[in-house]
């Protein structure tokens, strides 16, 4: 079958405030990043805007910025910029390991992380090592700007806390002690690369200070929206690690979860997934805090 694209307004914005000014004077628009998404969404008739608004010359929001406690990531930096960047790797290996096990380079080098965000799908690959370091999404829009929690940006498929004319601006991630060293990342896919997770998993481990550990666990494809598994962690940060608790939080990360049935896997392989890569990330992680 062949698709096209539908028509609609055209406008390409030559800074963020052009860009939230036009968002909120049109008022039914999409924001065109790299495309991957929209695109697709746009020939298949998911979305009929009046207007779309092109942010691709708007480079003043491609970096990664390392300011000690915490690095600022902007919007529109790409995938595979982030993949290549040393500060992410180093501070944030979580979101290195999800971005190296997305798409192909191709689709990495124009893809963002805000696209990847904005779209609010429940399989969002960057969303899970956003939520363990409780990224801070920054908007802008003509009235100026303002904060809120990833937690609580993504409300569920498609939708997110964005008004009209905002936009995604940045994200600021917190650097937390012990994530870049006791941490695990778990994908599963339909292919081994290039595609979709049926469900992924981001485990890392706070170390604060007198040597007390937070657990942190985030999921996706697994629920409406990613999300953090309070149940789990609340149990380990009480228990902490041992072959019994490991079980234990195996079973728990069901009352975290509420995955459906869809093309890509029933809704009881979902589940028995998510236990099962919990179980191998906390034994990946046991094993480098015995170390």
């Amino acid at each position: 079958m062949f698709y096209k694209l539908p028509s609609f307004e055209y406008y390409r914005a030559g800074s963020v405030e052009e860009a939230v000014e036009l968002a909120s004077k049109l008022g039914d628009y999409k924001f065109l990043a790299g495309g991957t998404d929209l695109l697709v969404d746009l020939k298949i008739g998911r979305y009929r805007p009046r207007a779309v608004i092109d942010l691709g010359g708007l480079r003043e929001l491609r970096y990664v910025v390392d300011e000690g406690s915490k690095v600022r990531i902007g919007a529109l930096t790409t995938l595979e910029e982030i993949l290549r960047s040393d500060v992410v790797k180093e501070k944030l290996p979580l979101l290195h390991q999800a971005v190296y096990n997305m798409a192909s380079w191709q689709i990495r080098s124009v893809a963002t992380i805000g696209g990847n965000i904005a779209n609010a799908s429940p399989a969002a690959d960057t969303a899970p090592p956003l939520l363990v370091h409780d990224a801070v999404v920054k908007l802008r829009s003509p009235g100026g700007s303002r904060s809120i929690n990833l937690g609580e940006f993504v409300l569920g498929p498609r939708k997110t806390a964005m008004e009209t004319g905002e936009m995604i601006a940045e994200f600021e991630v917190p650097v937390v002690e012990g994530l870049s060293e006791y941490w695990a990342y778990r994908k599963f896919g339909r292919r081994s690369a290039f595609t979709l997770s049926v469900v992924g998993l981001a485990l890392g481990v706070e170390v604060r200070p007198g040597g007390e550990l937070r657990f942190r666990v985030a999921l996706n494809s697994v629920a409406p929206r990613p999300v953090r598994a309070v149940t789990v962690e609340a149990y380990l940060n009480e228990k902490g690690l041992s072959d019994e608790s490991i079980e234990t939080a195996s079973r728990l990360v069901q009352q975290d979860i509420s995955p459906i049935t869809d093309v890509r896997a029933t809704a009881e392989y979902r589940r028995h997934l998510a236990s099962t890569l919990l179980k191998d990330a906390l034994r990946e992680v046991a094993g480098k805090l015995r170390r």
